[in-house]
């Protein structure tokens, strides 16, 4: 294998891993600081419990997704010397704004959550948990705006030739808010909300159906699967809000999603199918139509095709794209699906009998991981060949003096390093969840609970 292919390889193994972190500790604050918030507006113990059992997992997560992004940042200097120096101007004002925005306001909260419980008051402890979750969110707005400013370059000028080029930004508002930047954010924060509310959808119907902890689980059921309910609705807008950018900005991309080839002719849209790059054609059940009507709203109108470019210009594993991408739409889809049905008998009051539901409920925190890396996989996929779209192609990003067998040992080492982590992680989650909610806080949570109690009727 050569230089390029094991270091995207590489990368997009790290990538991968790590981004299994960071979604569920957005979603996970998200969560915990609706339970807090619930705990200062009714004084009920059971909502103070849940938060702290959350508090937990979500430190777990958090501590792992710090360690795990540390090592992208050496891969930028080591694999991609190249596109280290052409994106530098750009990539080191978004991370400049993510360390002062984001980083300086996750630290100070951060242990104010884990360790202020029955040292601070209710009220300072909820403004820690709701600093922390605010910082994941800027995190994430400044890592998509870089990344998003790889799709859609903005607000910059090239300074210098050949190997020596590099971006500078002439307008950093143009930069932050590129063509991609919003849409794309929006569907990621909404992505990692779906990836938090249903692990705790999870995790409580694993507990009814054991018959453990049924009040506190009943309650966080409910607070959780509204939250899944309204973000798996939001993400079908915001997907399709992206899937217009796409259209706009990447037409190439949009055409390997759906395996459209022809230069200017209508496209079908695929339910599932498989792509045969050779004779350019795709084999599965399709909206004839399909495609123009839902970027066009009209079923003629020619979409742009892969043949419109150069076979250079263009990616060239379609098939592998556009699996990617229905799986994440159909992942999306059944998201909704789950969701409504279970908010359904829930309004019914009869959630907690259907135990086959609950079933579904306990296997449901995986979809949204998968719909996660699926889908970063067809947005970074779909780029190629430009790491810089439109720009600088990956080929051209590379170090020059780092040799294949430099990259395979590297990428081996990190392989057993991040198995070793995940096991970890997986132990540890376990373990957590296996012991549950600690009934036994609430006798030392007394003074604590007099506290709210007197805030809440003050």
């Amino acid at each position: 294998m050569d230089v390029e292919v094991l270091s995207r390889f590489q990368f997009a193994f790290t990538v991968a891993f790590h981004y299994i972190y960071p979604p569920l500790s957005i979603g996970l604050g998200l969560v915990m600081v609706v339970l807090e918030g619930l705990y200062l507006r009714t004084g009920d113990q059971q909502y103070h419990t849940l938060a702290r059992f959350w508090t937990k997992i979500f430190a777990l997560t958090f501590g792992i997704g710090v360690a795990t992004g540390i090592v992208m940042e050496f891969e930028f200097g080591t694999n991609w010397a190249v596109y280290s120096r052409y994106v530098g101007d750009v990539f080191g004002s978004a991370l400049a704004a993510e360390g002062i925005f984001a980083f300086a306001l996750e630290s100070g909260f951060l242990g104010v959550l884990l360790f202020g419980w029955n040292r601070v008051s209710p009220r300072v402890h909820f403004i820690a948990t709701l600093g922390v979750w605010l910082g994941s969110m800027f995190s994430a707005v400044w890592i998509v705006v870089a990344n998003s400013w790889q799709q859609t370059p903005a607000g910059y000028h090239i300074v210098g030739e050949g190997m020596e080029a590099r971006a500078e930004i002439t307008d950093f508002w143009a930069m932050v808010f590129n063509p991609s930047s919003v849409e794309r954010l929006l569907h990621v924060w909404i992505g990692a909300f779906l990836a938090g509310a249903f692990l705790v959808v999870s995790v409580h119907a694993w507990y009814i159906l054991k018959g453990r902890h049924i009040e506190l689980s009943r309650k966080a059921l409910r607070i959780a699967l509204s939250v899944a309910i309204l973000s798996s609705l939001l993400q079908l807008v915001t997907g399709h809000a992206s899937a217009d950018g796409v259209a706009k900005n990447q037409p190439a991309k949009l055409a390997a999603m759906e395996g459209h080839y022809p230069a200017n002719a209508p496209a079908d849209l695929y339910l599932f199918g498989w792509v045969d790059h050779e004779t350019q054609q795709v084999h599965g059940i399709k909206l004839p139509g399909g495609l123009s009507f839902l970027v066009h709203q009209d079923f003629t109108t020619p979409i742009t095709g892969l043949n419109a470019f150069t076979s250079n210009d263009r990616p060239r594993q379609v098939n592998a794209i556009f699996q990617f991408y229905h799986l994440m739409v159909a992942i999306g889809m059944a998201l909704i699906g789950i969701s409504l049905l279970a908010g359904w008998f829930a309004w019914k009051r009869t959630l907690f009998r259907q135990r086959w539901l609950l079933r579904i409920l306990v296997l449901s925190a995986l979809l949204p991981q998968i719909a996660n890396q699926v889908g970063w996989f067809t947005a970074e996929m779909g780029r190629q060949p430009w790491v810089v779209y439109g720009l600088l192609r990956t080929s051209d990003a590379l170090s020059k003096s780092v040799t294949a067998e430099h990259v395979l040992f590297s990428l081996v080492l990190f392989t057993v390093v991040y198995l070793i982590l995940f096991a970890l992680f997986v132990y540890l989650l376990n373990k957590k969840i296996v012991h549950g909610p600690d009934d036994a806080e609430l006798e030392d949570e007394r003074p604590h609970q007099q506290a709210i109690t007197n805030a809440v009727t003050r």
